[in-house]
């Protein structure tokens, strides 16, 4: 008779700690549905404030912005313009991951899991209101998604308390009163349900009037006709396009062009509120401008190449597109503006964005008499929104993080010893022209090259804008350097084709190429990170013939 009894009491405790299993996994899953309330009463309740102070954009701004430079570094190396998605889908696994430990913890202690969505939702109003573009309602999604979140889990816990529980804090079980697994299994279903639907739908609506907001930008922009630039570019010489398999063409495409920022919902801009105001220091007349007021300035037409500091030797963050734009300097001098090489006060031109992107020009630069511009179209259509619509800035010569400001809303004429814009706040050189670089774009790393009849094309592109380049060699395996064949040039701000014909011999070799410039400068091969102005080193690449 004991050892029934015993055996009927082991049958208990294995039956007791499954249901408590059970509820801790019911638990977890109140958290995630708890979570995804949140997140969607929080996308829905961002529809009157900005979309930009959804929580998990804002959270993913606020990491942005306080991480260091190397690990920015990491993250464009390693994901390249997924970077920000990568964030994103962090953010969501950790949200994720806390949810399911607070809806654990709440199935004993639900006021204290109630308080933790709290408190979490509270960081997230806090990182929202801290944003250097925050507004003044930027906390009030998180806020709002918290207490919905919240009062659903509250509610969820409340239904996995047993029968006979002490009380709505989630005391201990009243012994003898109902067995561990006695709680209310239906209602916690169809609570649950409920909750995830109408957050399902409450979460599309919010996404859909965020989308609806973003549609008369859209109209806007698709409204636009640029109009014919007073300075046209010079039609492409004959034979500035090469044409080899597998290099890069001399136009990039716009859907193609690179894009590194650190924006994580693209900004779209109506152009027809837009404003640009130049301000600051020597600026003796104060402008204030609407996109349609440069449209109607005598416009010019460049090809320029962009590349971003942030890109590696040889890697894919550069790329020709032909712009059309309003000549910066004749704007600035409008304004009053003098170089400091002629008594200006103001060393720096302040670039903001409508997101409160910050980058620092030098003034000396920018009138210098090259073609900064402030951009309007791309490749013959307005500015793509992912590139800067409905204006962005260009200097050709400067690396991106020191020029290329997009989304611009706000030009200030300061000086460098006074303000630090936002990558030099971040270990990056306050002035960066462009390094004289090449890359081999084929044959591709560890290429498998069959015995070929005749030579193979090794072939790339160099550049060194605003200098322009002057010869580009090869060396195969250590050897001696090979003058590859130029392309026709363009001007010194493009980028420039070159090709080598290689007379192949079986084995795995090792190719290296070397720019030199219109200054007689040829690019070193230390190699050197792109922290603190842009990478220097030869491009090479392993390849096996035969």
């Amino acid at each position: 008779m004991r050892g029934v009894t015993e055996n009927c009491d082991r049958s208990q405790q294995t039956w007791h700690s499954a249901a408590r299993l059970l509820r801790v996994g019911l638990g977890a899953l109140s958290g995630l549905v708890a979570g995804f309330t949140a997140l969607a009463v929080a996308e829905l309740a961002s529809v009157p404030v900005r979309q930009q102070a959804g929580p998990v954009t804002a959270v993913g701004g606020a990491v942005i912005d306080r991480t260091p430079g190397a690990v920015k570094e990491f993250a464009v190396r390693h994901f390249g313009t997924n970077d920000k998605l990568m964030l994103q889908l962090g953010i969501l696994a950790l949200l994720a991951v806390f949810a399911m430990a607070i809806g654990a913890v709440a199935v004993r202690w639900r006021r204290l899991g109630a308080a933790g969505v709290l408190l979490f939702g509270l960081l997230g109003a806090v990182a929202a209101a801290s944003r250097p573009d925050a507004g003044g309602l930027d906390w009030l999604p998180s806020a709002v998604g918290a207490v919905a979140g919240a009062a659903v889990l509250y509610l969820l816990a409340g239904r996995l308390t047993p029968a006979g529980s002490a009380g709505p804090g989630g005391a201990q079980e009243a012994e003898g009163v109902a067995p561990e697994g006695a709680f209310d299994r239906r209602g916690f279903v169809l609570l649950a349900l409920a909750a995830s639907a109408a957050s399902a739908g409450l979460g599309a609506l919010g996404r859909g009037l965020n989308a609806a907001g973003g549609d008369r930008a859209v109209a806007e922009r698709a409204a636009v006709a640029l109009p014919v630039p007073s300075s046209r570019a010079a039609a492409l010489p004959r034979g500035v396009d090469l044409k080899v398999p597998g290099l890069s063409a001399f136009t990039t495409p716009n859907p193609s062009f690179y894009r590194v920022d650190t924006a994580l919902v693209v900004p779209r801009v109506n152009a027809d509120s837009w404003r640009l105001r130049i301000h600051g220091k020597g600026v003796s007349k104060e402008l204030n401008l609407g996109y349609h007021d440069l449209l109607a300035r005598d416009l010019i037409e460049r090809d320029i190449t962009l590349t971003c500091v942030s890109n590696e030797v040889g890697g894919p963050y550069l790329g020709n597109a032909r712009w059309i734009g309003v000549p910066l300097a004749p704007l600035l001098r409008e304004a009053g503006v003098r170089p400091p090489s002629r008594g200006g006060p103001a060393d720096q031109l302040l670039a903001r964005s409508v997101d409160d992107m910050m980058i620092g020009s030098p003034v000396e630069t920018v009138m210098d008499g090259r073609d900064a511009m402030l951009a309007l179209g791309m490749n013959g259509e307005p500015l793509p929104f992912a590139h800067g619509f409905p204006v962005r800035m260009l200097v050709p010569g400067l690396y991106g993080y020191v020029s290329a400001c997009k989304w611009l809303r706000d030009l200030e004429l300061t000086s460098f010893s006074d303000y630090d814009a936002y990558w030099v706040r971040r270990g990056w050189s306050p002035q960066a022209p462009i390094k004289t670089e090449s890359r081999i774009d084929t044959p591709k790393p560890f290429a498998q090259i069959g015995a070929a009849e005749g030579a193979v094309a090794v072939a790339g592109v160099a550049w060194a804008q605003h200098r322009g380049v002057d010869r580009v060699e090869v060396r195969v395996d250590g050897g001696p350097w090979h003058t590859a064949d130029l392309a026709a040039e363009d001007t010194t701000d493009t980028w420039r084709q070159w090709v080598w014909r290689w007379p192949a011999t079986p084995g795995s070799h090792t190719l290296e190429v070397r720019a030199t410039d219109r200054t007689g400068y040829t690019q070193t091969d230390q190699r050197v990170g792109t922290v603190p102005n842009g990478a220097t080193g030869w491009h090479s690449v392993v390849v096996s013939v035969g």
